[in-house]
């Protein structure tokens, strides 16, 4: 599927992507709707509007995924009730072979989030996958959004990379068109973030629903 002789990054987002989005999911369309009618003595019909047109006023923006954020205009306390989810956080069963082959052969792993870092932190806590990563990048450090093209120009220059030589994943299509107009060369989406929900169709860009489908090419290809 990729010309692996010309790609020496692995750009990968993490929610979806490395990620069972199911954690995410569950949180943010349940558990906070839910705690938010409990502590406001609100039907949930209620607070799922509230929740709802919170979320679209800062949709694809830093704030969208900054718990800080929601903290404050929700009035919730958000970290502490993230890790009452704790036990929902799973890796894809795909994402560490997938991640030992990039390694093996000598392709550089970046993660690249637009989680919160406590977020990212709570789960690189109940999973094993600092290990099968070279460097992280919080959306969080740069000011910016993946949505925004200043991310990828601090992503750039941070580990000093040849966009054109770089492959980046993510179940976003919005984001793999923000990583596209940045000049990434390669790029493809996951199709399957959330185990739990149908498969998604992505239109403008190649799609997969499980990494070992790129193993075959991967192994076979010059280190």
């Amino acid at each position: 599927m990729f010309p692996w002789d010309k790609i020496d990054t692995v750009l990968l987002d993490m929610d979806g992507t490395l990620l069972d989005l199911h954690f995410d999911s569950h949180f943010w369309l349940k558990l906070v709707p839910q705690t938010l009618s409990h502590n406001r003595n609100i039907s949930l019909n209620e607070a799922n509007v509230l929740v709802e047109q919170a979320y679209d006023q800062v949709v694809g923006t830093l704030d969208w995924y900054c718990l800080d954020y929601w903290q404050q205009q929700l009035q919730l306390d958000i970290v502490t009730l993230q890790r009452t989810l704790a036990d929902r956080i799973q890796l894809r069963q795909d994402s560490m072979p997938f991640l030992h082959t990039l390694a093996k052969k000598h392709k550089t792993r970046i993660l690249v989030t637009n989680a919160h870092p406590h977020s990212l932190a709570l789960k690189l806590e109940h999973t094993e996958l600092a290990q099968g990563l070279d460097h992280m990048l919080s959306s969080h450090e740069t000011g910016f959004a993946k949505e925004h093209p200043q991310f990828w120009s601090s992503l750039f220059n941070q580990y000093q990379l040849q966009p054109n030589r770089c492959l980046f994943i993510d179940d976003s299509e919005a984001i793999l068109h923000a990583a596209k107009q940045a000049g990434v060369g390669y790029l493809l989406g996951i199709s399957n973030p959330d185990s739990k929900k149908p498969h998604k169709i992505f239109t403008h860009f190649p799609a997969i629903y499980d990494y070992h489908h790129l193993l075959d090419d991967l192994i076979a290809s010059k280190p």
